[in-house]
């Protein structure tokens, strides 16, 4: 007895592994090295194609079009891959593409995140869990998003762009630098408008927390030191708290863009 239902329209070629209790709806097509775990749903007419893997509970609306060929004019058809974590919602029109041998070989998304219409996750991203994309947010290759993360609306990521834990980017923002953790963006080209409070608050960090924090950010971005001058006075300040030595971190680690600045501070 199968252990999940396909409707008459699909196709699930033969190869594919698919969870118990899936339900894959009208008119989808699932390729031979797809991977797809127990309980998830397929709404109808989702495309779900080479070396993919999704974990359980995968909800995916219509149109959605999962692990094909990265947009990288060197792919040469290589066996790169997608993975995608479990309890994860994936509206109308997502796509998301498989990782380049000139990047990571993969790219990854982990557990309970959202991606809301016509959403895009390129080749060799790096997602971590509970981040929240919302409509037409153009996620770039090589980028990396930190968990919690909230991407609003039509926003347009860089590639090799990093996005801290518990970030914000406001709708429309245009991000071309990398966004500390906690940090809020907005704009076209995206500045540090402040710290996501709220989202801090939500995810249960207290209000000492949430004080040493701000007050990091505003010793980080004075203007009355340089930047370099300003790190090492947060670091002697707060040298035992977790979430500023998190900031930090993020900050000395460096990647291929530099960080957002607030309008009012200049690099250096």
């Amino acid at each position: 007895m199968t252990e999940y239902t396909v409707h008459a329209s699909s196709i699930v070629e033969d190869g594919a592994s698919i969870g118990a209790g899936t339900v894959i709806g009208p008119f989808c097509h699932i390729g031979p090295q797809v991977t797809l775990g127990a309980g998830s749903r397929l709404r109808s007419h989702v495309v779900i194609a080479g070396n993919t893997v999704i974990g359980e509970n995968a909800q995916i609306f219509p149109f959605a079009s999962i692990g094909h060929d990265p947009q990288h004019l060197k792919y040469r058809g290589e066996d790169t891959r997608l993975v995608i974590g479990r309890n994860c919602l994936i509206r109308e029109h997502v796509t998301m593409n498989a990782g380049t041998v000139q990047g990571r070989s993969e790219t990854t998304i982990g557990d309970d995140c959202s991606f809301f219409t016509g959403s895009h996750v390129a080749h060799d991203c790096v997602i971590e869990r509970n981040v929240t994309m919302i409509n037409n947010v153009m996620l770039a290759g090589h980028c990396t998003v930190g968990e919690y993360a909230i991407i609003a609306g039509g926003s347009g990521i860089h590639q090799f762009t990093r996005i801290g834990h518990h970030a914000y980017v406001g709708g429309l923002a245009a991000v071309e630098g990398d966004v500390i953790p906690f940090g809020m963006v907005l704009g076209n080209r995206a500045y540090l408008s402040g710290l996501n409070v709220i989202g801090m608050k939500r995810a249960g960090f207290n209000r000492d927390a949430v004080r040493n924090v701000r007050k990091a950010y505003r010793m980080l971005f004075s203007d009355d030191l340089t930047f370099k001058e300003n790190l090492d006075e947060v670091q002697a300040e707060f040298p035992e708290d977790p979430l500023v030595q998190d900031l930090l971190g993020f900050v000395r680690s460096g990647g291929d863009r530099a960080i957002c600045f607030p309008r009012h501070s200049r690099p250096g």
